[in-house]
C-alpha cells in the first residue's frame, strides 16, 4: 500500500508536467529557464514555495528539534518569517532589476549593473559552490524517506530514479512544469504534515500529552547561552539572503512586479505546517527516544502510529519536496553555466545544450551523495552561508550606488573563503552563524576597498532610487526584448528603466 501509494502520487506528477507543456510556444533557453517570464501571481507562489520547503522542512526540521531541542526550531522558524518580511519589500526590486538588466540568473544583474566579468564570474562559481550541497541534501533526504519507510528500493535504485524524475521535470517544459508540478508537491507535503501530526496527537491523548516528556527533559524547550546566540544570528543571516540568492531566479520568471507581490503576502500561510511537525518530533522524543538518525524521526512516528495509505502519502509528499527542489537546483545551474561561465554552450536557439547541462548536474550531485551517510542541516546552513556573500553586491545593486565592482570581488572571495575554513575546521567564534561572520567582513572589506579605489562605482543608480525618479514614462514592453545567451546584459536605457518602475497591472 506504501509503494502503490507513493508511485501514484509520483506518476500524478509527471501527469501534471506533460499537461503544463499545452500552449506553450517558446522552446527555447529563456523558456527554459525562466519560463518566457510569463508565470502568474498563483504560479510564483507555488514554485516559490517549493524551494523554500524541501525536504529539510520534513525531516531536518523535526530533527533538529528532536536532537537539539527547541533552539532548532526557533532559527528554522524565525529566518523563514522575518525573511517574509524582508521579501515583502525586496523582492518586488529583485523583480525590477531582473527586468531592467534583462536577466536569466543572478550573475547576470551583477554584470549588467557593474559592468564587471570578474564580478559575474565570481557570482556564478558561488552559486555553483552553494547548489552542489543544496542537491547532496535533496538526494540524502529522499534516501532517508524511502528507505525509512520501507519501500523497496535500494540506495542506487533510490539516486538514479530521483535524478531522472528530476531531469523529466525540467526537460517537458523547464520553469513552467517545474512550477505546475510544485502544485501537486504542496498538495501532498501539507496533507501528509497535517495527517502525520494529527496521528500523533491522538496518540498521545491531546497536544498536552505530547509535550509531557518537558517535565523531565526541560531544556528540550529552552533556549538560551550558546544555542540562543547561534539562533539568533542564524535568523538574521539567513533571512536577508532569503530572496536575494537562490529564489532569485524563480522571481525573474513572473510576468509582472503585482505578481510577485501577489504571491508573498500569503506564502507565511504555509507556516501552519510547523506546529504539526513539533507535534511529531516530541512524540518520538518520549516514545521513540534511541533513534540512530534523528531525521528519521518524522518518518518512525508515522510508520508506527498511521495507516498504511498515510505513510504513502507522507512519502509522496517528502519525496516530491526533494525532487522539485532538485528540479529548481539544476535550472539554476543550467543558467549560470550556460550564460555566465560557459556562454558558448547557451548560444543555440534551442535548449538542448542548457538540458544537457541540467542533467549533468543531476547525475554529478547524486553520484556524490552516495559519499554522505545521512542528512544533515550542515548542508543547508553552508549552502546559505556561501550565498549570503552575495548579499552586499545586491546591496548595491538595490541601494548603495557607492559600492565597486572590485572592492565586491574581493569581499566576496574573502566571505566564502571564511565560510569554507569555518566548515571544515568546525569552529563556530563566539557561537555565532559563521555565515554571518563571514557576511560581516565581506561587508568591512566592501566598504574599505570602495573608499580605497577611486575608480569602479557603477554608473547606474540603485533600483530602488531610479523607481522614484522616474514613475511610468514608457510601456512594459519596452523591455521585454531579451539577449541571446551568452551576450553582455546591456545598460538599461531610460525607456526600460521607466519600464521598470512603472507599476504592472494586476494577472
Amino acid at each position: 500500500m506504501i509503494a502503490s501509494v507513493f508511485f501514484a502520487v509520483i506518476a500524478v506528477s509527471i501527469g501534471v508536467a506533460f499537461a503544463a507543456r499545452r500552449g506553450v510556444t517558446g522552446r527555447g533557453p529563456i523558456a527554459t529557464l525562466i519560463a518566457g517570464r510569463s508565470l502568474p501571481a498563483w504560479l510564483i507562489f507555488f514554485l516559490a514555495v517549493g524551494e523554500i520547503y524541501s525536504v529539510g522542512t520534513m525531516l531536518g526540521f523535526p530533527g533538529g528539534i528532536y536532537a537539539k531541542g527547541a533552539s532548532y526550531g526557533v532559527w528554522f522558524i524565525g529566518y523563514i518569517l522575518l525573511g517574509y518580511i524582508f521579501g515583502y519589500f525586496l523582492a518586488p526590486l529583485v523583480w525590477r532589476a531582473g527586468k531592467a538588466y534583462q536577466a536569466v540568473t543572478v550573475p547576470d544583474v551583477m554584470y549588467g549593473h557593474y559592468r564587471s566579468r570578474i564580478l559575474e564570474k565570481l557570482s556564478a562559481c558561488t552559486f555553483v559552490l552553494a547548489l552542489i550541497p543544496w542537491a547532496i541534501f535533496q538526494f540524502i533526504g529522499l534516501q532517508t524517506v524511502l528507505s525509512g519507510l520501507g519501500l523497496p528500493l535500494n540506495r542506487f535504485g533510490i539516486i538514479v530514479g530521483s535524478a531522472a524524475i528530476a531531469f523529466l521535470y525540467v526537460a517537458i517544459s523547464g520553469m513552467r512544469s517545474t512550477a505546475f508540478v510544485a502544485i501537486v508537491k504542496d498538495l501532498f507535503m501539507f496533507l501528509g504534515i497535517a495527517l502525520a501530526g494529527i496521528v500523533a496527537i491522538v496518540a498521545a491523548k491531546g497536544i498536552p500529552g505530547i509535550f509531557e516528556v518537558v517535565a523531565t527533559k526541560p531544556e528540550l524547550t529552552t533556549v538560551t547561552g550558546g544555542a540562543l546566540v547561534f539562533a539568533m544570528s542564524t535568523i538574521v543571516v539567513q533571512s536577508i539572503q532569503f530572496y536575494l540568492t537562490l529564489p532569485a531566479q524563480f522571481l525573474f520568471s513572473a510576468r509582472s512586479e503585482s505578481s510577485i507581490k501577489g504571491s508573498v503576502i500569503w506564502m507565511p500561510l504555509y507556516m501552519l505546517m510547523y506546529p504539526l511537525l513539533v507535534f511529531a518530533a516530541y512524540y518520538g522524543v518520549s516514545h521513540a527516544p534511541n533513534l540512530e538518525n534523528a531525521d528519521s524521526v518524522f518518518l518512525a512516528v508515522t510508520r508506527d502510529l498511521a495507516p498504511e495509505w498515510i505513510v504513502g502519502l507522507v512519502a509522496a509528499g517528502a519525496g516530491l519536496s526533494a525532487l522539485i527542489v532538485l528540479a529548481g537546483n539544476s535550472l539554476m545551474f543550467g543558467g549560470v553555466l550556460t550564460r555566465n561561465l560557459a556562454p558558448s554552450l547557451g548560444q543555440a536557439k534551442t535548449s538542448h545544450g542548457v538540458k544537457v547541462v541540467m542533467g549533468l548536474f543531476l547525475v554529478f550531485t547524486a553520484v556524490l551523495s552516495t559519499f554522505a551517510s545521512s542528512i544533515m542541516l550542515t548542508f543547508l546552513n553552508v549552502a546559505l552561508a556561501l550565498t549570503a556573500q552575495l548579499v552586499p553586491a545586491w546591496f548595491g545593486v538595490l541601494f548603495f550606488r557607492k559600492f565597486k565592482a572590485l572592492a565586491l570581488s574581493i569581499g566576496l572571495v574573502v566571505g566564502c573563503v571564511l565560510v569554507t575554513f569555518f566548515y571544515f575546521s568546525k569552529l563556530t567564534p563566539w557561537n555565532v552563524n559563521t555565515g554571518l561572520i563571514a557576511l560581516a567582513v565581506n561587508f568591512a572589506v566592501v566598504i574599505v576597498f570602495s573608499l580605497i579605489f577611486k575608480g569602479g562605482a557603477s554608473k547606474q543608480k540603485p533600483v530602488s532610487q531610479r523607481a522614484r525618479e522616474i514613475l511610468g514614462v514608457a510601456s512594459e514592453t519596452a523591455a521585454t526584448e531579451i539577449p541571446p545567451l551568452g551576450s553582455p546584459a546591456p545598460v538599461p536605457t531610460a525607456a526600460v528603466v521607466g519600464a521598470v518602475a512603472h507599476t504592472s497591472k494586476e494577472d
